[in-house]
């Protein structure tokens, strides 16, 4: 089995696990890999995540450009193509629906709460993006302040995308960030979340280094650090 392929295969993968989590409905979402500078295999327009072969999916160029494939590439590709251009720490970009962050994004609401450890760790804040039409380029201009320190984004009246190392790291936070989704809403139907104090997100901060994770994160400033229980938190590095 070829390296290719066996991302081929990692992709499918990926796109049955959005499926069955509900992440995805009927041909939505969209799914890319690095394969090289100029080399990407992307998922195709007009088919369901959880149904792909290896075999539908398509090579594209930096540009968007088919190089292999029967299928057309994702109309969203140029987001996925301005990420990798501005990280080349990137090897992997997913792009789904999941309901619950999904509604964050809906009702403009970022997921910047200072609440969950592994939340904090792992993806720190999580920006909203301010709204862009999808298949334009208007959503790659959105999204270009916030990629420098961010993973992982909500996308305003549309859906979320997560970056990765490769393509499971990225689906992860995936799940991560709508894990977070529902456990914030579910806090503030029983009256709001506390958020942790800074002295112990500070603690968690040394801990990540001394883990020796060094990816892109933006850290996390509770409201408390801000002196406004209302305001979107500030990040810091």
């Amino acid at each position: 089995m070829t390296p290719e392929y066996q991302l081929r295969r990692d992709i499918v993968e990926v796109g049955r696990r959005l499926w069955i989590r509900g992440y995805v409905a009927a041909n939505d979402g969209n799914i890319s890999v690095r394969l090289g500078p100029d080399d990407f295999l992307c998922t195709p327009t007009g088919v369901s995540k959880g149904f792909m072969t290896p075999e539908m999916l398509i090579r594209v160029d930096s540009r968007g450009a088919v190089k292999a494939g029967d299928f057309k590439p994702s109309s969203e590709i140029k987001m996925h193509l301005a990420v990798y251009h501005d990280r080349p720490d990137v090897g992997a970009v997913v792009h789904a629906h999941p309901p619950i962050s999904t509604a964050f994004a809906v009702a403009g609401v970022p997921l910047s709460k200072c609440v969950l450890p592994e939340v904090i760790l792992t993806l720190g804040q999580i920006p909203l993006v301010e709204y862009g039409t999808p298949s334009t380029d208007e959503i790659p201009r959105a999204i270009a302040k916030y990629l420098k320190d961010h993973n992982a984004f909500l996308l305003e009246n549309h859906g979320a995308l997560t970056l990765g190392a490769d393509v499971f790291q990225a689906y992860y936070r995936m799940e991560t960030m709508e894990h977070f989704a529902l456990i914030s809403l579910a806090a503030r139907q029983l009256g709001g979340e506390r958020e942790l104090p800074p002295d112990r997100i500070n603690q968690l901060m040394e801990i990540r280094s001394k883990l020796g994770l060094t990816d892109v994160h933006p850290g996390c400033r509770s409201s408390e650090a801000t002196g406004s229980s209302t305001s979107a938190p500030t990040l810091t590095g």
